[in-house]
């Protein structure tokens, strides 16, 4: 199965890591995984400080590694919404409950070029220890760590 994801990935944090992880089961073992990693022009409209792609790229890879997933992979630039999802053949879009409607609009535009309709995987967000969702905002702001775990009581 070729599978598609995308993000910032920076931090890589325990949530990124369900999302890569879940891509790569769906994969199985002789799948594809294309990892979308937002340029550094368009990580820039991040409300918070993004490290540079090159630094993004190493973390993820060295993420895919320790895991040992058995898929064949490839990590490209995205440098807008969509990316190369709306023109490439695959089968299966792996999305948070964040980015789901883009991944609606994906299949929108897919269909308005003649190309079929992908499954959507819709993953649930991961938890802080403080019952919100992680995300990169809260660990820059220094209230969690990647793990979830509260860095200091509001």
């Amino acid at each position: 199965m070729k599978v598609m994801v995308g993000g910032t990935f920076d931090p890589l944090h325990d949530g990124h890591k369900r999302l890569i992880t879940r891509s790569f089961e769906l994969a199985g073992k002789v799948g594809w995984v294309t990892i979308g990693l937002t340029t550094d022009l368009f990580a820039s409209r991040k409300c918070h400080p993004v490290r540079e792609y090159s630094v993004r790229k190493a973390s993820l890879e060295r993420y895919i590694r320790e895991c040992g997933f058995p898929a064949k992979y490839d990590i490209e630039p995205l440098s807008d919404r969509y990316g190369s999802a709306v023109a490439e053949d695959f089968d299966a879009l792996v999305v948070s409950e964040e980015t789901l409607p883009i991944a609606n609009e994906i299949n929108i535009l897919r269909r308005k070029e003649g190309k079929r309709k992908v499954d959507i995987h819709q993953i649930t967000c991961v938890l802080a220890e403080d019952s919100r969702w992680i995300s990169s905002t809260r660990i820059y702001r220094g209230e969690i760590d990647e793990h979830g775990r509260l860095l200091h009581q509001e």
